[in-house]
């Protein structure tokens, strides 16, 4: 039992607990924006009421092809909150905190004469033999 506890008191799991629930909960809130507000806002530009009674029928099935763009739309809205807040900060936030690392000092050039590369601290190259 003690190793049962030890696992659910890592960090990672309970990260993890937090994350499901706040994004449950975040979908259920872009969801009803969707429902109740965009929906209904995009069904009075096209003069449809509501998009979740759009239906076809064919041979006594009937198609919710309304549903399926209530869906869609809700996806794109979470896709795009979660890019917007997530994934862009997060990432601005790492690249303000990594450091290249500083170029090496150079241990070869390039020889004038005979495009060679040679060590930094020669003075006469051991290709063409030219003074540097």
């Amino acid at each position: 039992m003690s190793g049962v506890k030890q696992f659910l008191l890592r960090g990672n799991v309970v990260d993890l607990a937090v994350g499901v629930v706040i994004g449950a909960a975040f979908g259920t809130v872009v969801t009803a924006f969707v429902k109740d507000l965009l929906t209904p806002f995009i069904a009075a530009l096209v003069k449809q009421p509501d998009f979740s009674a759009m239906t076809f029928t064919i041979n006594g099935s009937k198609f919710l092809y309304g549903d399926f763009i209530n869906a869609f739309v809700s996806f794109v809205i979470i896709a795009a909150a979660v890019y917007f807040f997530v994934v862009l900060p997060i990432n601005a936030l790492i690249a303000r905190t990594r450091k290249d690392p500083a170029p090496a000092d150079p241990t070869t050039k390039i020889c004038s004469q005979c495009c060679n590369e040679i060590s930094i601290k020669a003075k006469r190259c051991g290709f063409c033999t030219s003074t540097l």
